[in-house]
C-alpha cells in the first residue's frame, strides 16, 4: 500500500479507469455478440457506434477497432444487411449554408 499521498490518489484513479473500461469493453463485447446472433442494420450500426466510442476512450486500439468494423461491415454483407436509417443520417449530414446578411445602407449625409 502507497504512503505518499499522490500515489494513494493515483491508486484510487486507477481503480475508477479500470472500473470503467471494463464496462466499456463488456458493452463492446455484448455489442458484437448480439450483431452476430442476429445481424440487422439496427444491431450493426449498434456495433459500429460502440467500437467507436471504445477506440475513443482508449479501450480498444483504433487499428483494431478499423479491423473490427471491417470484420463486422463484412459478416453484414454476407447476411445481406443494408444500411439502415442510421447509416444514411451519418453519410448525408450536410450543411446549407447560411444566406449572406447585406450591410444595411444608410443616407447619403446631407450638403450644406
Amino acid at each position: 500500500m502507497p504512503i505518499i499521498k499522490s500515489a494513494k490518489k493515483r491508486v484510487r484513479t486507477a481503480k475508477k479507469a479500470a472500473v470503467r473500461n471494463s464496462k466499456t469493453r463488456r458493452s463492446l463485447r455484448t455489442a458484437l455478440k448480439s450483431f452476430v446472433k442476429s445481424p440487422s442494420s439496427k444491431s450493426h450500426s449498434a456495433a459500429q457506434s460502440t467500437i467507436d466510442k471504445a477506440a475513443k476512450k482508449g479501450v480498444v486500439h483504433k487499428n483494431k477497432a478499423a479491423r473490427l468494423k471491417k470484420q463486422a461491415a463484412k459478416k453484414a454483407k454476407a447476411a445481406g444487411v443494408k444500411p439502415g436509417k442510421a447509416a444514411a443520417k451519418k453519410a448525408a449530414p450536410a450543411k446549407k449554408a447560411a444566406p449572406k446578411k447585406t450591410a444595411a445602407k444608410k443616407p447619403a449625409a446631407k450638403k450644406k
